[in-house]
């Protein structure tokens, strides 16, 4: 196919604003998906910043009644959330990641083009959804960690919605992320080794796995907490000798490293800015890449130091103190790095080194008072003190965030072809970091002096808590004022001509060689194949080689389709009847009503909730049915394995991180004696025959996966069929366990029962996924959409399939045998 990926419009004529948004929801370009992650995410850190100071606008003098009680609980919930999940996580790992991680690779987009489209679109429509939750009795006041037992409170609102929105990001968020590592390992330019790959590109690899090892945590304490507020089903209620500090330790497993998924992209900008601005190879890489890894190792080791004053043994507080001090290491390391870089350096003194240059200061200072707050005896006397909110936002808002900015002003030019003012930049710059240390510096003394977080007033009198609130508050007035310069930059940027080279700050990596901005093809050339280090544009410079011109007309591009953006819709509409219907009339302080007691706007989320099933599955089927490419492609593998296969295999670390939480949790309850289970229990036999059945099926299926690499189609969907065939019964004989164990005895009302309801019931979904996921191959046969050229999607059903069946083992040995 010639290269349509977008359409070409006369010079003068514009696009409609229906021809944009169409071409927006049906791109499979990972450059127009990254805009959409980078727009998301400021629209978020705009609506977040606006509830800063609103927060900030309350506690500017004692006794104040602009926001009280419930109101400021929301407005503080609904701030933290919108910039962790919203804006700081998604714009540097998807935004900036989907813009320039292929450009960096030297290859025309990432490895699973369509499963990018569906992601950016479902991790739009989680937000939208947040948003729809102010409509429907208002937003969650809980805090942004939503902690147990506040979350099930009967007089809380929202926070259904905010767990069923936090499901949607984080499966956007993994199926992104496992993208992003298949692109790495399965894709790059010819000759480009990883050691080869720049540091951005190695940053979002390393995050990309992070994310994919630790969401698992977030995702299971949202999944329980969800449990209880539709079905009164819990691990963590101490009436049926549940554990509540156990959600905690679910919860932090993620949002620790959250915080270094939220770093480390960042870093890889960092570098890249110091690289091109200081005219130098990067300092150490090396050494870089290391401390980048061994980033992602000790964060994982980490978070029982938010949990210090809760209580836990000694030994515990002790081992994740000195892993709290190990993990400042390489986090130190790459700070040393990026100075390195600049010292001796010939620096442009350009907007973008600005910010570098302040996000060092500022990100040294934050990671000093982490080192702090890792001791124990001081974290007992600061760990619920304004000194905690200083430090998370010396690390994460005048720390971080400095670098997004920085990404933003030195790959403009890549982006959009036009520079950005730089007399507006440094405004920007400056309002930033003075209104960052106005606002955040008193609060550490404020800290120091006993005021305490998420408190929304506070009395007069005490010893400079008034001027110190006052201070900060003019400090967020200050950074009001600097997001406003920036967005007025933004905008009249546009107003003027594309002028920028491909080139225009001397860059040593591949991005710099594409048209500013780049194609939908992104080169209309190939590389040389030898890449000594990092900076192929200085080596290939030094020893003279050239690109080589290809024609643009024989660049081959994936099909546009509308069906992922229509299967992330169908999401849409089940995340809304899940958050505001259900198949049930149960409330946490009621109980089970008749569904006929509902209110109308339950009745109507019902509704959608059930007409969102045939929306999803229809287009689903749909974009299974749509070939990725009009023609026969040659596809670029470094490995033996297919992308699809390579994705899948990347994001059942996911899948094992959810039920390795979850397990991991009941386990513990059972060695502690809670979970003590009934008399009655399932039967064993029938568990044995549900293992055989799903055993058998794994190799059933795998055969006809070797039926069809081999062109025996018929053979093949006999396969699939019967594996569709034994998935139903077991399906069958759950149900059935289901109903019989479920009249027996009351699920609410024993702790081993919540748990087998939580993990198995977790298990059987799986198993409806994974039905799903075999039927689109067979489909896909049935209507002759897979040959030679287009293997579909048996690959990563196949080996999904047989996580599916695996898991189940081990559900067998813990909850039936044991």
């Amino acid at each position: 196919m010639t290269v349509q990926h977008a359409p070409v419009q006369e010079s003068g004529a514009r696009p409609g604003l229906w021809a944009v948004l169409k071409d927006y929801m049906m791109t499979t370009d990972h450059k127009k998906i990254g805009t959409l992650y980078i727009s998301t995410s400021i629209l978020g850190f705009a609506i977040a910043g606006i509830l800063a100071v609103l927060i900030r606008l309350q506690l500017a003098v004692p006794d104040n009644t602009f926001l009280v009680g419930n109101t400021y609980n929301q407005v503080l919930t609904m701030h933290a959330a919108l910039m962790i999940f919203f804006f700081l996580i998604p714009i540097g790992l998807f935004g900036f990641g989907n813009w320039f991680l292929p450009l960096q690779l030297g290859v025309r987009d990432v490895a699973l083009p369509r499963i990018n489209t569906f992601a950016v679109w479902l991790f739009i429509f989680s937000l939208i959804l947040v948003v729809l939750g102010l409509a429907n009795g208002g937003a969650p006041g809980v805090g942004w960690t939503f902690y147990y037992p506040l979350s099930v409170d009967a007089n809380q609102t929202g926070v259904a919605v905010l767990m069923v929105a936090l499901t949607l990001n984080g499966i956007a968020s993994l199926l992104g992320s496992a993208n992003f590592a298949a692109t790495v390992v399965n894709m790059r330019a010819p000759g480009m080794s990883l050691w080869q790959m720049p540091v951005f590109a190695w940053s979002i690899f390393a995050t990309s796995m992070l994310q994919l090892v630790s969401l698992g945590g977030l995702t299971a304490a949202a999944l329980v907490t969800y449990l209880e507020l539709k079905l009164g089903i819990s691990m963590f209620n101490p009436g049926i000798g549940g554990v509540p500090v156990m959600f905690q330790q679910f919860f932090w497993f993620y949002s620790h490293p959250a915080v270094y998924v939220m770093l480390l992209p960042y870093l890889g900008i960092g570098a890249e800015i110091a690289s091109t601005m200081a005219r130098k190879p990067l300092f150490g890489y090396r050494v870089m890449v290391y401390s980048i890894l061994g980033i992602v190792l000790v964060s994982l080791l980490v978070w029982v130091h938010h949990m210090f004053a809760v209580g836990l043994p000694e030994a515990w507080q002790i081992a994740f103190m000195i892993a709290t001090l190990i993990v400042a290491v390489p986090t130190g390391v790459k700070i040393f790095n990026l100075i390195g870089t600049l010292w001796g350096g010939r620096i442009i003194m350009k907007t973008p080194t600005y910010w570098l240059v302040g996000f060092i200061f500022n990100f040294l200072i934050g990671g000093i008072t982490g080192v702090s707050l890792g001791l124990i005896p001081f974290d007992y006397q600061v760990t619920m003190s304004y000194y905690v909110v200083a430090h998370f936002h010396n690390v994460m808002m005048f720390g971080t965030a400095f670098l997004a900015m920085g990404g933003l002003y030195y790959w403009w030019p890549k982006m959009t072809g036009r520079f950005l003012n730089e007399k507006l930049g440094l405004w920007h710059f400056w309002l930033f970091m003075v209104g960052s240390w106005m606002t955040f510096l008193p609060q550490y003394i404020l800290g120091l002096l006993g005021m305490p977080r998420r408190y929304y007033t506070y009395p007069a009198g005490n010893f400079a808590w008034t001027e110190l609130n006052f201070i900060s508050t003019l400090g967020a007035l200050t950074l009001l004022a600097g997001g406003i310069v920036w967005v007025w930059n933004m905008l009249q940027s546009f107003r003027q001509p594309a002028t920028a080279s491909p080139n225009p700050w001397g860059g040593f990596t591949l991005e710099w060689t594409a048209d500013s901005p780049p194609k939908p093809y992104n080169f209309a050339h190939d590389f040389p194949t030898t890449f000594p280090t990092e900076r192929p544009l200085y080596d290939w410079e030094q020893s003279g080689e050239t690109l080589t011109p290809v024609d643009p007309k024989s660049i081959h591009l994936p099909q546009d389709s509308i069906w992922p953006f229509m299967t992330a819709v169908g999401l849409l509409l089940m995340g809304y009847g899940l958050s505001f219907g259900w198949f049930t009339n149960y409330h946490p302080g009621t109980g089970l009503q008749p569904f006929a007691d509902a209110s109308f706007a339950f009745k109507l989320a019902t509704v959608v909730l059930y007409l969102s099933f045939p929306v999803f599955l229809y287009s689903l089927f749909k974009w299974a049915g749509t070939r990725e490419y009009a023609v026969p492609v040659a596809h670029h593998h470094l490995t033996k394995y297919d992308n699809g296969f390579m994705g899948m295999a990347w994001f059942i670390i996911s899948e094992v991180g959810l039920f390795g939480v979850l397990i991991a949790g009941y386990v513990y309850l059972r060695v502690s004696g809670f979970a003590e289970p009934p008399a009655l229990r399932p039967n064993i036999w029938l568990a044995a025959l549900n293992t055989l059945i799903l055993v058998s099926s794994s190799f059933v299926i795998h055969r006809a996966e070797q039926d069809n690499h081999h062109g025996k189609l018929t053979r093949f969907r006999l396969g699939l069929f019967v594996t569709l065939l034994l998935g139903a019964l077991f399906m069958l004989f759950q149900v059935y366990e289901f109903s019989l164990f479920g009249v027996e005895s009351d699920w609410k009302q024993n702790l081993w029962q919540a748990c087998f309801f939580t993990i198995v019931g977790l298990h059987g979904l799986h198993i409806l996924i994974g039905g799903t996921g075999v039927a689109l191959p067979y489909y896909q046969s049935m209507t002759g959409k897979m040959d030679k050229y287009n293997h579909g999607s048996i690959t990563p059903a196949s080996l999904y399939w047989h996580l599916v069946d695996v898991v189940w083992l081990l559900i067998v040995a813990i909850f039936y045998a044991w």
